[in-house]
């Protein structure tokens, strides 16, 4: 083999290695979030009902009322703080009403109606590109 040869196989051999780390990092289309906020969900859903519910979300469960074009997005931890149900988002009287007790909470989590005596966990949320975010405690 010529040395000449040899030099062009070392070449294709390290451009054919390099290949598959350049793919990856040109294909790559997640935005990333920023520290310690985690997705649940697209600016679409939320806006196709007001409301979004991510149950499984790496936050833990949550609800994000609101739509993305408006300033005020809210969202809760869906668990009642008295027997565990998942709370419901009522437009018409702004409040998140429990299905099992009717305990009724505020936009801002707090009771507003017994028999639950805690307030719902808060989150901070933001729309950040298409995407949901709230802010893990």
């Amino acid at each position: 083999m010529k040395r000449r040869d040899f030099i062009n196989w070392v070449g294709l051999g390290l451009i054919a290695s390099s290949l598959p780390v350049a793919i990856a990092a040109c294909s790559s289309q997640t935005t990333p979030v920023s520290k310690n906020w985690e997705t649940v969900g697209t600016s679409a859903e939320l806006d196709k009902t007001g409301q979004l519910l991510a149950k499984n979300s790496p936050a833990g469960p949550v609800l994000v009322v609101g739509t993305s074009k408006g300033a005020n997005l809210t969202a809760v931890n869906p668990t009642c703080t008295h027997a565990g149900c998942t709370v419901g988002w009522k437009a018409e009287t702004k409040k998140f009403v429990c299905p099992c007790h009717n305990s009724e909470f505020g936009i801002d989590g707090k009771v507003q109606k017994g028999p639950a005596t805690e307030a719902l966990k808060t989150y901070a949320v933001k729309i950040e590109g298409n995407s949901v975010v709230v802010k893990a405690s």
